[in-house]
């Protein structure tokens, strides 16, 4: 396993993964190792699935129906 040094990490940053490592019992080394392994960029196979996967469900709507737009529906929600 390879290691990485990051340098520069604003403290709030730091402050608040080590709040979020106390709460999840485990160190701060642990808790940003699993936060960069949950957030890894898609490539490859992955990412060729997931494509695959949205347009499955984009092929889903037919071509002349209109879909909302993402503001509109934000709008929307937030006006209740």
């Amino acid at each position: 396993m390879g290691q990485v040094l990051i340098r520069n990490l604003d403290d709030h940053v730091i402050a608040a993964y080590r709040e979020l490592a106390v709460r999840n019992q485990r160190s701060l080394e642990a808790e940003l190792r699993d936060a960069l392994t949950r957030g890894r960029p898609m490539t490859g196979d992955r990412l060729n699935r997931m494509l695959t996967r949205l347009e499955d469900i984009r092929a889903m709507t037919p071509k002349n129906v209109r879909q909302t737009p993402p503001e509109e529906l934000l709008r929307e929600d937030h006006a209740d």
